[in-house]
């Protein structure tokens, strides 16, 4: 793998394709669905024609690489990111996932499917929505499948590769021995885990520079946190996933409320991640290329100006050694 001086590009893994250092999280334009139970999954209701204009925008001002997963929006960001790429395609790199199962009528999910059969299905209703013959980065999306299944999904994404319906693949979690045993493959090009300033990966980071991979990285501002906009106190919308938060989104409290240990430490660091005229999401992003050259964040976002402001992050580049060794002084 090589990147260019300036930690602007990233080729991934042994696949040959290559990102910019940053890319776009397409989970919030999927707009609502849910779990079984009625609980949100979603990010609560969008603009599907302002989702089209974003991710063109961003097109525009650089940003190629888009992760979505078939689940998102139970279909629904698949069909939004096809759409805006209409006419368009060759410019970007489009990651999507499977392994969950939904009803694209009733926005719902509804259990899994580890089988190789099923990756394959899910891969061709994947094409469709897209709108398009390849999917660049093909990513489980089960991160607690056992290894000896694993194994037998990575097979099945050779043969994918071979057939020239994917480009590369990935696995989605936060395990390293599971992102160890897909890296294997001779066409596994990345990782996808959680990371952020607030929460550190130090294992998944070291595995991607051992392995050559790319660190995909979801979470880069803690769903709100690091972008500026979850004040204290401030509930969050009916259909939004932190309305009602699952055990694993420990920054927010009932009702989409921010943490206020969370909340805490943001304010410890804000003054370094605003430095040099960012804002603090510019300054989340700086934090983790400083962190490590192979990461490539996947920011969340659903209007133009997010887009820009995300994107922006790019002319101010990686955090100063010296504000790293700061920040995580703040934090210690």
């Amino acid at each position: 793998m090589q990147t260019e001086s300036d930690g602007r590009r990233r080729a991934p893994g042994r696949s040959g394709i290559e990102v910019g250092a940053l890319g776009f999280g397409c989970w919030a334009i999927g707009g609502e669905w849910s779990a079984p139970d009625g609980s949100p999954l979603g990010w609560g209701k969008v603009d599907d024609d302002e989702s089209v204009a974003a991710i063109r925008r961003a097109l525009d001002l650089g940003v190629t690489f888009f992760d979505t997963a078939d689940v998102y929006g139970a279909g629904h960001s698949e069909r939004v990111l096809g759409r805006a790429l209409a006419g368009r395609r060759d410019e970007a790199v489009i990651a999507t996932k499977w392994g969950n199962l939904f009803d694209e009528r009733t926005r719902t999910m509804d259990g899994a499917d580890r089988s190789p059969a099923y990756a394959r299905e899910a891969l061709i209703a994947s094409l469709r929505r897209l709108g398009t013959d390849r999917v660049d980065l093909y990513q489980l999306h089960l991160g607690d499948t056992p290894l000896t299944l694993a194994a037998e999904l990575r097979d099945a994404c050779e043969e994918f590769v071979a057939e020239g319906l994917i480009r590369a693949y990935a696995w989605s979690t936060d395990d390293p021995e599971r992102a160890a045993l897909f890296a294997e493959g001779a066409h596994c090009a990345a990782v996808q885990h959680a990371c952020n300033v607030l929460e550190d990966a130090p294992e998944m980071l070291s595995l991607s520079e051992e392995r050559g991979l790319i660190s995909i990285i979801r979470s880069p501002l803690a769903m709100g946190l690091l972008a500026g906009t979850r004040e204290p106190g401030r509930r969050a919308a009916t259909g939004d996933i932190r309305s009602t938060p699952p055990a694993w989104l420990s920054w927010f409290e009932a009702g989409g409320v921010p943490a206020e240990h969370w909340t805490t430490r943001v304010e410890a660091i804000r003054e370094v991640l605003t430095a040099d005229g960012r804002t603090l999401a510019q300054g989340a992003l700086g934090w983790l290329w400083a962190r490590s050259g192979r990461t490539v964040p996947i920011p969340g976002f659903r209007t133009v100006a997010q887009a820009e402001e995300n994107a922006g992050a790019l002319a101010h580049g990686p955090l100063r050694p010296e504000q790293l060794k700061e920040v995580a002084g703040l934090l210690a």
